[in-house]
């Protein structure tokens, strides 16, 4: 028996397609991520210190932001790449995969 690869095993909430992004991309996405982790790590530190509730509260809604604002631009770059790719070479079913990733979003 074959190891598999690390690199191609997939965790269960993945669909096991891959994605080579650009350095650009790959940077800004890897940036807002990590600016997004640091005010995690803020709230945490406010809960620790005993932050008055609503002061945690907005420090959690600018993460949501943040959130959304990542999400935003992670699907743009995937309409403008996959999806148009995915049309270009007559795969329509990526349509149908757009319309469950946006319902989900929508939640």
């Amino acid at each position: 028996m074959e190891n598999e690869d690390e690199s191609t095993e997939v965790c269960s909430c993945c669909s096991g397609k891959h994605k080579e992004r650009d350095e650009k991309e790959f940077k800004d996405l890897m940036n807002r991520l990590k600016r997004i982790e640091g005010q995690v790590r803020g709230v945490q530190n406010m809960l620790e210190n005993n932050v008055y509730c609503t002061d945690i509260l907005i420090q959690v809604t600018a993460i949501n932001s943040a959130l959304n604002s990542f999400n935003k631009v992670l699907l743009g770059n995937h309409l403008k790449t996959c999806v148009a790719e995915n049309i270009r070479n007559g795969n329509n079913e990526i349509i149908d995969e757009l319309m469950n990733t946006l319902q989900k979003l929508m939640k």
